[in-house]
């Protein structure tokens, strides 16, 4: 399923046009984004949850070369499927 098709589904459970449904998804997308940029966590019980974490610098090797290169830090995405999502997928 890509976006569109969760467009499509959206504006026919909710008797939405597709286009109001696309502002939805659009609205949805922006606000766990926006809580994500904070570093705050977004619940969605029984579904599951949003969070960020940071990975600190290494080392590692290029590997057609060998040559050691610095791997700056970052910060990722994480999400951990609730119990009901599980439940639904097994």
């Amino acid at each position: 399923m890509n976006k569109m098709d969760l467009i499509a589904e959206v504006a026919d459970k909710t008797d939405l046009s597709k286009a109001k449904a696309s502002e939805v998804v659009d609205a949805v997308f922006a606000a766990i984004e926006a809580a994500l940029k904070k570093s705050e966590e977004v619940r969605l019980v029984g579904f599951g949850s949003f969070g960020t974490t940071t990975r600190k610098a290494s080392k590692g090797r290029n590997p057609r070369t060998g040559e050691e290169i610095a791997i700056e830090a970052s910060t990722s995405v994480r999400f951990k499927p609730g119990k009901g999502l599980k439940d639904a997928v097994n």
